[in-house]
């Protein structure tokens, strides 16, 4: 029983000899009984090579993963400016433009991945925004929720980190289009990095925000992250944006008595005046004439 525990173990943390000639993948779970031991790609190709050819059972759907068909359809408002911004990302992610962009970004020498941050107030919208670009791009969201991947153990964490990337780039290959990989409530990683000291707690974090520089540098999908604290951004992943985008709550005092309609999209308010001006608003503020 030790034995196998042992080996387990080994195999879970990428130390035995199969896993690290990329000869099997390993689906990690919560709990060593759990996982998963699947033939890699490259095994596959090896077999096939000699003439052996083996089933691949279809990978069942990860709770993560978010097909765009199971998203509900919403109108989503903002003032001009931002509007503008989400319909350059919008059209940005249409499958001609992003391969596009991504032979524009290879040919200056430039990563080729498109990551992008979205950041602003809680109950801007940001989530959303992301699942309604799933919808109109048909592109399959894996969601990370950024605070459940920091690990209590030390070491953890960065395994975490580098799983993710490998689990993305995997799922990528099986998907018609490039899927979004969403980080969601990226603060916790994406902040200034702690200089206290020599603690096992910044040592870690700054592990973590190293790997996730090196991933960014070679990444070759589409990340989109969320944060409420774009202010406390660390300066080494400010170049690694592709695009940046605020959403700011406005609370809007307007001029007109006529043709003015509310409409309530989450927790806010959507108004369109005669003049065409739409703005948004905080639900339940008063807007006076």
């Amino acid at each position: 029983q030790t034995q196998r525990l042992n080996y387990m173990q080994k195999l879970v943390s990428g130390e035995n000899v199969l896993v690290k000639d990329e000869l099997i993948e390993i689906e990690e779970a919560d709990f060593l009984n759990d996982v998963e031991v699947k033939l890699s790609d490259y095994s596959h190709t090896i077999l096939n090579e000699t003439g052996i050819n083996i089933l691949q059972n279809k990978k069942k759907k990860k709770d993560n993963i978010i097909n765009p068909s199971e998203i509900t359809k919403k109108e989503l408002l903002f003032d001009p400016i931002e509007m503008k911004q989400l319909f350059d990302l919008k059209d940005l992610l249409l499958e001609d433009k992003f391969k596009e962009t991504q032979s524009r970004l290879t040919d200056k020498g430039l990563p080729k991945g498109i990551i992008v941050l979205l950041h602003g107030a809680t109950g801007t919208g940001k989530t959303e925004i992301v699942k309604q670009l799933a919808i109109y791009s048909d592109r399959e969201i894996m969601k990370v929720e950024i605070s459940q991947s920091k690990s209590m153990w030390y070491g953890e964490s960065e395994k975490i980190i580098k799983r993710i990337f490998t689990d993305y780039k995997a799922f990528a290959k099986e998907s018609k289009q490039t899927p979004i990989l969403l980080f969601n409530e990226a603060d916790a990683i994406l902040s200034k990095r702690n200089d206290a000291g020599n603690s096992s707690i910044s040592q870690t974090e700054n592990a973590i925000q190293n790997i996730l520089l090196e991933e960014f540098e070679n990444f070759e999908g589409i990340l989109i992250a969320t944060t409420n604290l774009a202010s406390n951004l660390d300066t080494a992943f400010e170049r690694r944006f592709l695009y940046k985008f605020n959403f700011i709550v406005r609370i809007i005092r307007f001029k007109y008595k006529l043709n003015v309609f509310i409409r309530f999209i989450d927790q806010f308010c959507i108004i369109q005046i005669t003049d065409g001006t739409i703005w948004s608003c905080l639900e339940g503020s008063s807007a006076s004439p």
